[in-house]
C-alpha cells in the first residue's frame, strides 16, 4: 500500500469525517471508497467527453420558441 499526503478543502474534509464517524470507518478508509467509486465510474479507454457529441433528436416535432429566445424564456 502506498502512503501519500494530499490537501483537500476545509470542507471536504469535515464532511468525510462526519461521514466517517457516522459509518464508524476510518478518514482513510472514507478516502480511498470515494476514490475507488470515482475509478469505477472512469474506466480505461472511455470515450473523452470532448469527442461525445449530442444525439440528433428524432420525432420532436416543431420547436415551441425560437432559439434566439431560449435564453429570456429560460429566465422568466
Amino acid at each position: 500500500m502506498i502512503k501519500t499526503q494530499i490537501q483537500i478543502p476545509d470542507r471536504l474534509y469535515y464532511e468525510a469525517k462526519r461521514l466517517a464517524r457516522e459509518n464508524e470507518l476510518s478518514f482513510a478508509e472514507v478516502v480511498r471508497r470515494g476514490l475507488e467509486e470515482i475509478v469505477r465510474h472512469h474506466p480505461p479507454g472511455r470515450t473523452k467527453p470532448t469527442d461525445w457529441k449530442l444525439p440528433t433528436p428524432v420525432g420532436m416535432g416543431e420547436p415551441l420558441a425560437a432559439e434566439d429566445e431560449w435564453t429570456a424564456l429560460s429566465h422568466d
